[in-house]
């Protein structure tokens, strides 16, 4: 059996720091007032394997992770490597899979998921996923 060598990569859609328009659970789970939005894809295999829609609260996240955060340098999974957190999962959320899906395309209720990423200080991202068919490998 002989996989595809490319290993899966994050594809960046779109990041931007936002105070303003976030859907109502950015504010109901997240603290402060200004977020970075960010909308990534992972791709392996020529296919995509999953979106995500993702909001990071930027108050009381230490100076280094902040800066690396909003220069985009690294995913966000490396950052997260530094600080002990935990998920916790969340009811849908139309608002958040509504902006998700219009940007990158097919609604897949059934596939999607919603959680908040704590740490000891408190919640610090929020993200919504789909999860898709570049998932199912057809493997021989």
């Amino acid at each position: 059996m002989a996989l595809d060598p490319m290993p899966g990569h994050i594809v960046l859609l779109h990041q931007a720091i936002t105070q303003g328009d976030v859907p109502p659970a950015v504010r109901e789970h997240l603290p402060g007032q200004r977020f970075i939005e960010r909308l990534t894809c992972l791709v392996a295999h020529g296919q995509v394997m999953m979106d995500n829609l993702s909001y990071i609260a930027l108050d009381g996240l230490a100076q280094d992770i902040r800066a690396d955060l909003e220069g985009g340098r690294l995913p966000i999974g490396h950052l997260l490597a530094r600080m002990w957190v935990r998920r916790v999962g969340l009811p849908p959320s139309e608002a958040l899979q509504q902006r998700l899906w219009a940007e990158v395309g097919q609604p897949d209720p059934a596939s999607t998921r919603n959680y908040v990423i704590t740490t000891p200080e408190g919640p610090r991202m929020l993200s919504c996923e789909c999860w898709r068919n570049g998932m199912q490998l057809s493997l021989p």
